[in-house]
C-alpha cells in the first residue's frame, strides 16, 4: 500500500514522514536551504510555470487545475521516479503554498495513490 502525505514545508518533521521531497518547481521563499529538512527536490514533477500562474492558488479554479495538472504528470518522467520511491516507502511531498486543501501536492498525492 502506498503512504503518501502532505506538508507545509514550515511543518515540524516528524519520524512518520519517510522520504521528504520537495515538490515545488521555485524554492520556497524564506527558507534557507540547510534548513529544510528533505531527502530530494523534485522541481520537474511541479505544475508547469503557465499552469502554475493561470491557478493562481484561486480555489475556484481548483478543479480544472487538478485536471491539468494530471494531463501534465502523464509521461513525466521525474512523476514515475517518485511513484517509484512511494511503492517502497512512506512518503511526505512538501510544498509552500498556504492553502493546505487547494494545492497541487494534493493532486500529485491522489496521483500516487491511485498507482
Amino acid at each position: 500500500m502506498v503512504e503518501v502525505r502532505t506538508k507545509r514545508v514550515h511543518d515540524p518533521v516528524e519520524r512518520e514522514d519517510g522520504y521528504r521531497v520537495l515538490v515545488d518547481r521555485l524554492w520556497p521563499r524564506g527558507v534557507k536551504k540547510q534548513d529544510l529538512v528533505h531527502d530530494e527536490w523534485m522541481k520537474k514533477v511541479a505544475p508547469s510555470g503557465a499552469l502554475r500562474r493561470w491557478f493562481g492558488h484561486d480555489p475556484e479554479r481548483f478543479e480544472t487545475f487538478a485536471e491539468r495538472y494530471r494531463h501534465e504528470l502523464e509521461g513525466n518522467e521525474e512523476f514515475g521516479h517518485l511513484a517509484e520511491i512511494a511503492a517502497e516507502r512512506p512518503v511526505t511531498l512538501l510544498y509552500a503554498a498556504k492553502d493546505r486543501e487547494h494545492n497541487h501536492a494534493v493532486v500529485l498525492a491522489d496521483c500516487l495513490g491511485r498507482r
